[in-house]
């Protein structure tokens, strides 16, 4: 059987990347669970939280991106039994990812009135700026865990940050609740309530994740990693080549489909909050394929470590063909539940109606949409970043996106057409990045064979 190769490694890729899918799930579903509540307060409510998170998802991504430098460089060490450098890395981690939410949250302090210039409706914009206000501040605990969740996945613990995620999403659940729809004598606060909900969640996630890695005897050789001080202009250099470049990336794709929301905005409030919805349940199948992606970063950057070059192109074909399975499933939930999910957000006739064939659209650009989140994390496994963002950054900004202005508004598709031009970036970074692995890998394969 010309896959048999794959199957043993199928059960501890799995293994590895299940708590990863769940908490990148959890790091999502809080903006899903604001989205869907918010929702049920009124069209308008859920149009202005999209246009908030065209924002805030660009810097949070940019973050997480940044922080993404620590797992290659830990998993690597960790195949090389280098304790130092892996306490080096999380120090440094921290330094890095803090310092960056401080400037992400005065970017959107100094910024955030632009929204009143970009067309968008204004009923829209006045609720949206009170929310991106208070959001704006979780960014600061998001990178925080985000640095001792990089961590402790790059040592191949995955299971923690799920279980502090998926608690930290039932805090946010119970906030949202009581704080948009006022209850246990709180006043009702609609898209605000959402907002204290996520900030408070966040503050809790971080705090938990820092006693975890601080207090358990698990990471007990590490502790060195929360002093300050003494920091390294070369380790610092090597993080930010790699987290740089893959904040980038992230930004590229991030704010594409950002950009999409604002032309969304210029086609009225109800088609906003549709792409929303669409953008939202997209985001939930792309969280548990970069599960995936994580676990090839992790895999990779190993095998990597050990010199096992086969074993590091096997490993990332895997996650790469688990990948095509689980969007496989989720391609045919989006095209068969078009008219039902939508529900679940709101109950305007209209922006269902409008929603329906995005969810289509999205359901189609699912098996693209898995080759690149796995190709991009097996790369970073690599410390390849910054070709990858070339290829984002061409794919969707130089095609999809003007494509996708023109199918919209000159060819008069309008949502749909805008969708059609992501569907097209998304294919064509797939297709870049896979080939790009595939040639990196097979160059390091003759390499190895070489030295032998």
């Amino acid at each position: 059987m010309p896959f048999q190769k794959y199957f043993p490694h199928i059960k501890p890729s799995f293994q590895l990347a299940y708590p990863v899918m769940l908490s990148q799930l959890g790091h999502v579903m809080m903006g899903v669970t604001d989205s869907i509540m918010v929702g049920h307060v009124g069209a308008e409510s859920l149009a202005a939280a999209s246009l908030a998170n065209v924002v805030f998802n660009v810097l949070l991504l940019f973050g997480i991106g940044v922080s993404y430098a620590m797992t290659p460089i830990i998993a690597s060490a960790q195949g090389e039994h280098n304790d130092k450098n892996i306490t080096e890395t999380l120090k440094h981690g921290l330094l890095i990812n803090f310092t960056n939410s401080i400037i992400l949250v005065g970017i959107v302090i100094i910024a955030k009135n632009l929204l009143y210039h970009i067309d968008q409706p204004e009923e829209v914009v006045a609720l949206a700026i009170p929310y991106l206000s208070i959001t704006t501040f979780s960014l600061i605990p998001a990178l925080l865990f985000q640095t001792f969740r990089q961590f402790s996945e790059a040592l191949s613990h995955t299971r923690i940050p799920m279980i502090v995620t998926i608690i930290s999403n039932l805090l946010n659940l119970l906030l949202c609740y009581i704080l948009i729809y006022g209850h246990v004598g709180f006043p009702a606060m609609g898209l605000m309530g959402a907002g204290w909900a996520t900030l408070i969640s966040r503050i809790f996630m971080a705090a938990a994740m820092a006693g975890v890695i601080f207090y358990s005897t698990l990471f007990k050789n590490y502790k060195a990693g929360f002093a300050i001080g003494n920091y390294s202009g070369k380790l610092l250099s090597k993080m930010l080549h790699i987290g740089l470049p893959a904040g980038v990336q992230f930004i590229f794709e991030a704010a594409a489909f950002d950009f999409s929301a604002i032309m969304m905005g210029w086609l009225g409030a109800k088609t906003l909050a549709a792409h929303q919805i669409a953008l939202n349940l997209a985001t939930i199948s792309y969280m548990t394929t970069s599960g995936l992606a994580a676990a090839a970063t992790i895999r990779v950057s190993n095998e990597r470590g050990k010199k096992d070059i086969e074993k590091l192109r096997t490993v990332a074909y895997t996650l790469l063909l688990m990948a095509m399975a689980f969007m496989t499933v989720w391609a045919i939930i989006f095209i068969a539940g078009r008219n039902i999910l939508p529900l679940l957000y709101v109950n305007d006739v209209e922006a269902i109606a409008i929603a329906a064939p995005l969810i289509i659209i999205a359901g189609f650009f699912q098996l693209s949409d898995g080759a690149q989140v796995v190709c991009a994390g097996a790369l970073r496994g690599l410390q390849d970043v910054k070709i990858p963002s070339l290829f984002i950054f061409v794919a969707y900004w130089i095609i999809g996106l003007p494509l996708g202005y023109w199918l919209g508004f000159k060819m008069n598709f309008g949502a749909n057409g805008i969708w059609m031009g992501l569907l097209i970036g998304l294919t064509l970074t797939a297709t870049a990045m896979f080939i790009r692995f595939k040639a990196l890998s097979k160059k390091l394969l003759l390499d190895s064979a070489a030295k032998i």
